[in-house]
C-alpha cells in the first residue's frame, strides 16, 4: 500500500436545491441554419428546474436590445 503525497482535499459540497421556477436558466443560440422566414437562429431558454424549454426564432445579426425585447416578449409575458 502506497502512502499518499498529496494533501487530501476538502468534502464536496452539494449543489443549491432549486426551488422556484424560471429562478435559474440556461439560454443557448442555435447559429448559421438556413434562413426561413427572414430568420436564421435558434434562441433556446430552458429551466434548470421543471427542464421546459422554450425556442425563440431570430436573426443572427441581432442587438442586445433587441434579445432583450425577444426575451421580454416570448419568455417573461408567458406567466412565468
Amino acid at each position: 500500500m502506497k502512502n499518499r503525497t498529496e494533501t487530501p482535499t476538502r468534502n464536496l459540497m452539494t449543489n443549491k436545491v432549486l426551488e422556484k421556477l424560471w429562478m435559474y436558466l440556461t439560454v443557448d443560440f442555435i447559429m448559421k441554419l438556413l434562413l426561413v422566414a427572414g430568420k436564421d437562429a435558434i434562441l433556446v431558454v430552458c429551466d434548470r428546474l421543471s427542464k421546459i424549454v422554450h425556442f425563440v426564432t431570430m436573426i443572427e445579426e441581432i442587438s442586445v436590445e433587441g434579445l432583450a425585447r425577444l426575451f421580454r416578449d416570448n419568455i417573461l409575458r408567458q406567466g412565468y
